[in-house]
C-alpha cells in the first residue's frame, strides 16, 4: 500500500513533467504552472511518505474523490491564480481554501441545519474547498454530509426550563463542560486554520465560550462572519439580551461581515439596536436558503404506507411541538372527512412519553400516519401536497424552495420568533398564519387542514431576490477568498444582495 501511494505521486510527477501543460496557455504562465505543480507534488510525495513511515506528515489531506491527489494540483484558472509569484522568485503552492462554521446547538435542528446547507452549498460551487463545521448537537451524526465538509462535535449542553444550562450526557459540572467546549473549539480553530469563519446567530457563542477563538483568528487574519436567521426575537428583548451578552462590542471590534439571511422586507432583525453607520456597512441581506432534495430516499419506515397526497404535519425538532401535533390529531379526530391524510414527523426532541401518547391515537386513525424524524427530511417536503408546521427559519426555507401551500402555528415562547416571521409572510401572501392564542378548537385546524391545497403557493407571489441567499453568500465568500479582492472591513454588496 505504501508503494502504491508514493508510485502513483511519482508517476504524476513523470507524467507533469512530459506532457504540456494546458497548451493553449502561453508559455511564461505555462512555465509558471509547471513549478507550481512541481513544488505541490514534492511536497505531496515527501508527506505521503512521512505518513506511510512515520504515522506524520506536513500539511496532507486525502480525499473521499480518488486516490492521493499529491498536493491537490489543479490545472485550472484556480492553480493559475495561486501560481502567481510572490515576493523574488517564490511560487505559492496551491491549497484549498477552508472555512470553519460554529454552531452552538444547545437544542433543536435549526442551527444545525441551516449551517450545513450552507456547507454543502460552498463545497458544491468551489471545488478547492473544505469546510469544517463545530457543533453541539447530540444527532448531528445522523446526517450525511457531502465530501469535504466535516464536523467536530463538542459536548453537548441543554437549556433548562429556568435558563440555565445544564450538560446534556456527561455527568460534569456546567463550568466545567463550558471550558471544555472552548479549548476544543479553540484548538480546531488553531490547527484548522480557517479563511473564514463563519458564527451562526451568538455572537460570542454559548456564554462568550468562542470570545478566544475570535480574538486569535483575528490576529491572523481570518475573516470573521456573523450570520444571522431573518427574524431574531422583539427588538427590545433582543437589545436586552446582546447588552448582557457584551455582543454589540464584538460586533464593531471583532467581526468583518454580518449576513442575514433573509430580506429586509421581511424584517430588519436587528432594528431598533442602535447600530453605528460602521456596523450597518457591514450588513448584507443574502435572500433565504434554498434546501436541495438528498439524492436518496427519505428513510420511511416499511410499515408506513404514503397515499399521496398528504400533508406534512411538523413541528421541527419537536422539543417546543406537542401542543401543534395535539391539535392536528384532534382536527382528524373530529373530522374523519378530512380529504388529505396526515404524515406527522414529531421530531428528535419531543419527549418520548409524549411521542407514545400521540402514537396511541394516531394508530386508531385511518388517514394519520406518523414517524420520528427523517434526516432526510426535504424529501418529504418535495413530495407532500400542504405543510402543517411552526415556523422555523429552515422549514420557512423549505417551503419557499419546494413551493408548498402551509399553514403555519408559530410559538410566543420563548421568542417571538416565530411569530413574527409568519406574520409578515402571511401579509406578503407566502402562507396563512392560524394562531392558537385564542385557543387550540378542533374545528378551526380542521378547516384549515381542508383548504390548505386550494390556498395560493408561494410563487404566487413575486419577490425579488427571494430565494438568493446561497448565490450570495458564495459570490461574497468567492470575493473574501481571492487574494485580490477587498480588505476586511470594507464595504461590499454580494451581486444582488440588499443592504
Amino acid at each position: 500500500m505504501k508503494h502504491d501511494s508514493v508510485t502513483f505521486c511519482r508517476l504524476h510527477r513523470v507524467d507533469t513533467r512530459e506532457k504540456p501543460i494546458l497548451p493553449g496557455v502561453d508559455p511564461a504562465t505555462r512555465d509558471r504552472l509547471g513549478v507550481a505543480a512541481e513544488r505541490s507534488i514534492d511536497l505531496a510525495v515527501s508527506t505521503i511518505e512521512a505518513i506511510l513511515t512515520t504515522g506524520r506528515g506536513t500539511d496532507a489531506r486525502t480525499t473521499a474523490e480518488g486516490p492521493p491527489d499529491c498536493g491537490f494540483v489543479q490545472v485550472s484558472a484556480r492553480l493559475a491564480r495561486d501560481a502567481e509569484p510572490s515576493g523574488a522568485g517564490v511560487i505559492v503552492s496551491p491549497r484549498y481554501a477552508r472555512v470553519l462554521v460554529y454552531s452552538h446547538d444547545s437544542f433543536g435542528l435549526g442551527h444545525l441545519r441551516r449551517c450545513r446547507t450552507i456547507a454543502h452549498a460552498l463545497v458544491a460551487r468551489r471545488k478547492a474547498l473544505s469546510v469544517l463545521i463545530l457543533s453541539g448537537s447530540p444527532i448531528i451524526g445522523s446526517f450525511d454530509f457531502r465530501t469535504r465538509v466535516d464536523f467536530v462535535r463538542v459536548p453537548g449542553v441543554i437549556k433548562l426550563r429556568n435558563g440555565e444550562y445544564s450538560s446534556l450526557s456527561l455527568h460534569m459540572d456546567i463550568g466545567e463542560v463550558l471550558r471544555m467546549r472552548a479549548s476544543i473549539i479553540r484548538h480546531t480553530a488553531e490547527v484548522f486554520a480557517p479563511d473564514i469563519f463563519i458564527v451562526d446567530k451568538e455572537p460570542l457563542g454559548l456564554r462568550g465560550e468562542i470570545l478566544g477563538t475570535l480574538e486569535a483568528l483575528k490576529a491572523r487574519g481570518s475573516r470573521l462572519v456573523l450570520g444571522l436567521r431573518d427574524v431574531m426575537d422583539d427588538p427590545a428583548l433582543l437589545a436586552e439580551e446582546w447588552e448582557r451578552k457584551n455582543a454589540m462590542s464584538a460586533l464593531e471590534t471583532l467581526y468583518d461581515d454580518i449576513l442575514v439571511y433573509g430580506l429586509p422586507q421581511m424584517c430588519e432583525p436587528l432594528a431598533g439596536l442602535g447600530l453605528s453607520t460602521a456596523m450597518r456597512r457591514k450588513m448584507t441581506y443574502t435572500g433565504y436558503l434554498e434546501s436541495a432534495p438528498s439524492d436518496d430516499a427519505p428513510r420511511i419506515p416499511a410499515a408506513t404506507v404514503l397515499p399521496e397526497p398528504f400533508i406534512l404535519v411538523t413541528p421541527g425538532g419537536g422539543g417546543d411541538g406537542e401542543d401543534l401535533i395535539d391539535w392536528v390529531i384532534g382536527a382528524y379526530e373530529s373530522d374523519p372527512g378530512l380529504p388529505h391524510p396526515a404524515l406527522i414527523v414529531f421530531g428528535p426532541f419531543m419527549r418520548p412519553r409524549r411521542r407514545e401518547q400521540f402514537r396511541m391515537r394516531i394508530a386508531r386513525l385511518d388517514r394519520v400516519e406518523a414517524i420520528t424524524f427523517d434526516a432526510r427530511f426535504e424529501n418529504l417536503m418535495a413530495r407532500a401536497a400542504g405543510v402543517v408546521a411552526m415556523g422555523g427559519y429552515n422549514t420557512f426555507c423549505e417551503i419557499l424552495t419546494f413551493d408548498k401551500p402551509a399553514v403555519i402555528v408559530p410559538r410566543r415562547l420563548p421568542r417571538l420568533e416565530q411569530t413574527i416571521r409568519a406574520s409578515r409572510a402571511e401579509q406578503l401572501g407566502l402562507v396563512r398564519m392560524l394562531s392558537d392564542e385564542h385557543g387550540r378548537g378542533r374545528r378551526a385546524m380542521a378547516a384549515a387542514l381542508r383548504g390548505i391545497v386550494s390556498q395560493p403557493r408561494p410563487s404566487d407571489v413575486v419577490v425579488p431576490g427571494l430565494l438568493e441567499g446561497l448565490d450570495n453568500i458564495h459570490r461574497l465568500v468567492e470575493r473574501w477568498l481571492d487574494p485580490r479582492g477587498e480588505r476586511p472591513g470594507a464595504a461590499r454588496a454580494a451581486g444582488g444582495a440588499t443592504r
